[in-house]
Formats: C-alpha cells, sequence, structure tokens
C-alpha cells in the first residue's frame, strides 16, 4: 500500500521528477501534506486513447476572394466593365518598368503632333482606345499589341517630318563598313547574279515571310506557348520596331540599291525609293505589289538597322526559346531571309548584324524578366496549372498540393500594365520561394534549365522565420494542440 505520510521539506535535495512528467512549470517544494498525491497521480499511466494528440505544424492554404486557382492560368478576361478598371488604375503601383507606357504614348502624341491636322479624326481615335484599354476584356489584348500599332502609326508618319529638322544622309559610311569587316561588299557580289529561281526564292521570305511571319508566330505562342507568352513578344517586337524606326530616322543611311543607281553622290531628302530586285517579282508575276510601295517608302533612306533581320532574329528566338525541338528550322529561316535581303539589293550585311543585335538585346531583356517559362511536357496552353516568369528562383513545390508550389500564382487583378503580366495571373516577381530563398528543385518547373543547383535546407525552420507575404503564401496556420499539464 502507497506511503500517504506528509513529506517534510529538505534543505539537501528536492523530490525525485516523475519519470514521464510533461509538465511545463514546476512546483516549487513546500510542506504541503497532499503533495504526495500530485506524484501518484504522475506515475499512473494515461491510456493511450485518451491521450492528446501531438503537438504539430503544418502549412494550410487559406483561400481568398483573389486567390488563383489552376483554370486562371489560361481564363481570359470577359469584362466589359471600365470603372473598375479605372479604379484599379488608381490604386495601382507605379514602378521604373512602366516607363514603358510614357515612351509609347509619347511616341503616339508626337506622330499625332506632326501628321495633317485633323481634329475630328483624331480625337475620335484617341476616345476609342481610351475605351478599349478602359475594358479588361479588351485590353488584355490592345494593350500588349500597343507598341505594335504605334510602330506602324511612327513608321507611316514619319514622312510627315520637316526636311529642315532632318539629320545629315549618310551615304559612304555602310559600303566603308562593309568593306572594313567583311574585305568586300557582300551585297553587291550577291546580287551580281540574278536568276528567275533565285528571285523566287528570295522572294518568299523578304516579301512574304516578313510581312505575315508576325502574326504567326503571334498565334503560334498563344496556342501553344506558355501563357503569357504573346504579350511578351508583342511588346518586345513592338518596342524593337519602334526603337530600329528611331535609329532610322536619326542616323539615315542610304542601302545598296543607291549605290547601284547614284554611285557615292550626296543623297537628299525628297528623293524616291527604290524596289531594288523586288521589280523583278513585278514583272515576273504582271502586278504591281513592291514598285510603288517602295518607291514612296516613309523611310527611304533606312537601310540601317535591318528591320527585315531583326524581326526574323527575334522571332527566332521567341520560337526556339518555346519550341526547341525545331530551333534548326528556325535558325535556318533567319539565315534565308539575310541571304534574300543582300541578294536583292535592299541591305548591307552590317545592316542585317545592327538589327540582329537589338533583337538579341529586346530578347535578353524580356526573358530575364517577363518572359513565362515552358514546359516542354505541355502541348498547348490549356494544360497549363502554373507559370513561372523570366530567370527567378525555382519555386519549391509543396506534395500535400499535388505538387503546385503556394504561391507560385496569384491574382492581382486584371492587371496587364506590367509588361509581363496576363490578364487573370501573375507569378512571384519578387523571385521569392516558398522558403523565402532563392533555393530551388532541381529538373522541376523549368525544363529548360535543369542544371541549376539545389540548395537543400529544412523547409520548416524557413517558415518559422517568414512572414507569409515573404513568402507568397495566401495564409499559414499553425496548429498545436494542448497539451496534458502535469504539476510535479
Amino acid at each position: 500500500m502507497p506511503d500517504f505520510s506528509p513529506v517534510l521539506p529538505s534543505t539537501t535535495s528536492a523530490p525525485p521528477s516523475p519519470p514521464h512528467s510533461l509538465s511545463a512549470k514546476t512546483i516549487t517544494t513546500s510542506p504541503n501534506p497532499l503533495l504526495p498525491l500530485y506524484n501518484l497521480a504522475a506515475n499512473i499511466p494515461i491510456p493511450a486513447k485518451f491521450k492528446k494528440a501531438k503537438p504539430s505544424l503544418r502549412l494550410q492554404r487559406v483561400k481568398s476572394k483573389d486567390e488563383a486557382t489552376s483554370h486562371d492560368v489560361t481564363k481570359l478576361q470577359t469584362s466589359f466593365a471600365i470603372l473598375p478598371s479605372l479604379k484599379q488604375l488608381q490604386t495601382r503601383k507605379w514602378t521604373l518598368w512602366d516607363l514603358q507606357h510614357v515612351v509609347t504614348f509619347g511616341c503616339l502624341a508626337f506622330c499625332l503632333l506632326i501628321t495633317p491636322s485633323a481634329p475630328f479624326v483624331k480625337s475620335a481615335a484617341m476616345g476609342l482606345l481610351a475605351v478599349l484599354l478602359a475594358m479588361p476584356a479588351t485590353r488584355q489584348f490592345f494593350l500588349p499589341s500597343l507598341p505594335i500599332w504605334v510602330y506602324l502609326f511612327y513608321f507611316f508618319a514619319s514622312r510627315f517630318i520637316a526636311p529642315e529638322y532632318r539629320p545629315h544622309i549618310w551615304v559612304k559610311v555602310l559600303p566603308a563598313l562593309e568593306n572594313v569587316l567583311y574585305g568586300a561588299n557582300l551585297s553587291n557580289i550577291l546580287s551580281a547574279h540574278t536568276y528567275t529561281i533565285l528571285d523566287i526564292i528570295a522572294w518568299i521570305p523578304y516579301g512574304l515571310g516578313h510581312f505575315a511571319l508576325p502574326l504567326v508566330t503571334t498565334v503560334m505562342l498563344f496556342l501553344f506557348a506558355a501563357p503569357g507568352t504573346t504579350p511578351v513578344w508583342a511588346r518586345a517586337f513592338g518596342y524593337m520596331s519602334i526603337l530600329g524606326v528611331t535609329i532610322q530616322i536619326l542616323f539615315p543611311c542610304t542601302p545598296p540599291w543607291y549605290e547601284g543607281l547614284h554611285g557615292l553622290e550626296p543623297a537628299h531628302y525628297g528623293m524616291e525609293g527604290s524596289p531594288a530586285g523586288l521589280k523583278r517579282i513585278d514583272e515576273l508575276f504582271g502586278v504591281d505589289m513592291y514598285t510603288t510601295s517602295f518607291t514612296t517608302a516613309p523611310v527611304p533612306f533606312g537601310a540601317f538597322p535591318s528591320l527585315h533581320g531583326g524581326d526574323a532574329v527575334l522571332e527566332m528566338l521567341f520560337l526556339q526559346y518555346c519550341f526547341p525541338r525545331f530551333r534548326a528550322f528556325f535558325v535556318g529561316y533567319v539565315v534565308w531571309i539575310a541571304w534574300s535581303t543582300m541578294y536583292l539589293n535592299h541591305h548591307y550585311a552590317i545592316d542585317l548584324v545592327g538589327g540582329g543585335v537589338i533583337a538579341a538585346v529586346t530578347y535578353y531583356i524580356a526573358r530575364t524578366k517577363w518572359l513565362p517559362r515552358p514546359q516542354l511536357d505541355k502541348t498547348t496552353r490549356w494544360e497549363y496549372e502554373y507559370v513561372e516568369f523570366g530567370d527567378r528562383p525555382r519555386v519549391a513545390l509543396d506534395e500535400e498540393y499535388g505538387g503546385m508550389g503556394l504561391g507560385l500564382l496569384q491574382r492581382r487583378g486584371s492587371d496587364e500594365w506590367t509588361l509581363g503580366s496576363s490578364s487573370s495571373f501573375d507569378s512571384m516577381s519578387r523571385g521569392d520561394t516558398l522558403c523565402g530563398s532563392s533555393s530551388s528543385s532541381p529538373n522541376i518547373l523549368s525544363p529548360t534549365t535543369p542544371n541549376d543547383d539545389h540548395h537543400g535546407g529544412d523547409l520548416w525552420s524557413k517558415v518559422r522565420t517568414t512572414s507569409p507575404r515573404a513568402a507568397g503564401l495566401t495564409g499559414v496556420v499553425v496548429e498545436e494542440e494542448q497539451r496534458e499539464v502535469y504539476v510535479r
């Protein structure tokens, strides 16, 4: 029978601790005669079915009205409401990259200024543009493509720039650079001997492909590339073209056909352009497809840089990034159109190099910051459940939710003003990962860069030290069951 005699206080030693005590606090020794009862209770085992569950720590997704689902990745906006869009625009946090809109609308304002006066037509056009940009259903298409429309307007409106404001036309610069860099004038060599079959082969990429492939590329990227690729492509194409036309206006240079017609005589504004080798195509088919358009071209002395070469390089870079299996075909097209521009006597080789450099820089900026990463196991855009933008640290997968990392895709409303944003989704623009660091799992989420280093780490310890906002989580719920408290 247990001994219920009172325990006298001792100054030499404390009473022994129960072997299975889970007490969170300690009762100091006192001459309480009931203390042995507590010691007895501590030594009595508790059946398993009456024990409390061990404390647990887990992440739980807290759904919110702004949370994106897998269907939001491919979803398009269908709302035509204008007032919510205006409110979003008022509360939007602008960044340095939004200067792109200053460039776009500044170029548009310049075109409206130099074109002939037509206040009613211009006001109606700007009002229609404002409505299209205010409605989410139309903004998702017209805002990304706005640089392209501005580029076309800019190109055709440049004919109205007064000659007194135009710079000097350079006649000898490009032939001299051609001889210095390559030792000969490649364009004159390739165009010295012409044949009908070569004319047709050169006409296909230069006279047809250059005008049709931007649209073909847009359709291919929209249907088969990662969601959000098409807006990035449209803006990259538009801004590269605007830059190319600006260089042609500020640094006008004569093309090879001018040297064949006028030698190295000084050129002046008002001189007609020339279809060069494309004239043979008009004569072959008996139609006027190029003679009139090239003779009255808005920028007849826009040899450098070659937008035929720049467009082809940009198309190749985007397409080979999204469809790497056909990389050789895309590169072959660039070589094809480069030969055709020189064979038809429209550009020097240095012009093609200049256009290619501008295209490569534009593509690199777009890919680094905003271009969605392709997933090579997906065939169409509708198979994507999530996307990542740019060369960002990849997000660790959460096994509890079928391999979809938390915070990987978040809705920020219908905000297409940011360069890489889509109509209904955005990704981790800050480059944060689930653990709040740049660590990632290898060979996931980005099949085009499988050789990135993998830095392991303790998931839970990082979550404890990272705020939900920094970790990209909608919500972090820490559940801890209460423990039985035993008093010593």
